[in-house]
């Protein structure tokens, strides 16, 4: 069993992504990784090249500034980087660059990679969410953070990113996966508040034309974190290869978790999935094969 991975990212320094610590998440799993740098205008390709490993394999792109809608951008770039790997491999790892995997999954993703391998019904497999909002010490526990999303396919070059490369469809379709019990550990939503918005700014033009474009960037340069609608404190412990970057965090802020910013039927449906552990009326990107 041959397992990929890969990865697009640009001007990771200028908007403080976690790629090396996604990239060194995934190493011990994969047998190659593929990373596709955009045309930056920082130093991406030192912060790649400092990894050292073997695993490794740096492919340029030059990303296409007219794709101005809903971050399709991001999927043409994907699509790339899958198009890229191993053309033997049997599975193939996708990682965002601010996506990180807890080394206590490595096992089991292991496992679920080899049970599935030879299964032609299992199209990709399906991971939890955690998205952590502020700080290190947050998540986001509303409908709003999607609970889950495919991050390993199958090699099959009829799968393409969907939408803005949050998830993937084959021939349109949605993929037929099996859920495993290990979680991607979302890491977008931690900044101080200026970096935030900085990262805002930047990647903003991937999603807005000119007009609404040039309205963002004249909005303050400074995130308002306190536009939640409910968070709860995370007790958990972080990946290993976060423990640097934490460490080096210079802002805090305490959030008020009793406070919940719900309409009538979003406070319902919350407090329905805390009691049952449904989400009912939520969008799904796959189809979970049932046997």
């Amino acid at each position: 069993m041959k397992i990929s991975g890969f990865t697009i990212i640009k001007n990771a320094i200028l908007n403080d992504y976690p790629i090396v610590e996604a990239i060194c998440s995934i190493l011990p799993v994969v047998n190659e990784l593929v990373v596709l740098i955009g045309d930056s205008q920082d130093k991406t390709e030192s912060l790649i090249r400092g990894i050292n490993d073997s695993k490794i394999k740096i492919h340029y792109s030059v990303w296409d500034a007219r794709l101005r809608k809903g971050g399709e951008v991001l999927a043409l770039e994907t699509n790339k980087a899958f198009r890229l790997i191993d053309p033997e491999s049997d599975w193939a790892f996708y990682i965002q660059g601010d996506e990180v995997i807890h080394e206590k999954y490595i096992p089991v993703i292991l496992n679920a990679c080899k049970e599935y391998c030879n299964n032609n019904k299992v199209q990709g497999l399906l991971f939890k969410y955690l998205h952590f909002y502020g700080t290190y010490d947050y998540v986001g526990d509303s409908r709003r953070w999607y609970n889950d999303e495919v991050r390993i396919i199958k090699n099959d070059k009829r799968i393409s990113a969907y939408k803005d490369a949050q998830g993937f469809r084959i021939d349109g379709k949605k993929l037929l996966v099996k859920p495993i019990d290990a979680y991607v550990y979302h890491y977008g939503w931690v900044k101080d508040p200026r970096q935030m918005k900085i990262k805002q700014k930047n990647v903003s033009r991937f999603w807005n034309d000119d007009i609404a474009q040039q309205a963002f960037l004249a909005t303050p340069d400074y995130f308002d974190f306190t536009e939640f609608d409910s968070l709860e404190r995370f007790t958990g412990t972080h990946p290993a290869v976060m423990r640097e970057r934490i460490a080096k965090k210079n802002w805090n802020f305490e959030f008020d978790l009793s406070r919940k910013k719900f309409s009538v039927k979003d406070r319902f449906l919350y407090w329905f999935e805390k009691l049952t552990g449904i989400r009912p009326f939520d969008f799904k990107n796959y189809k979970i094969l049932r046997s």
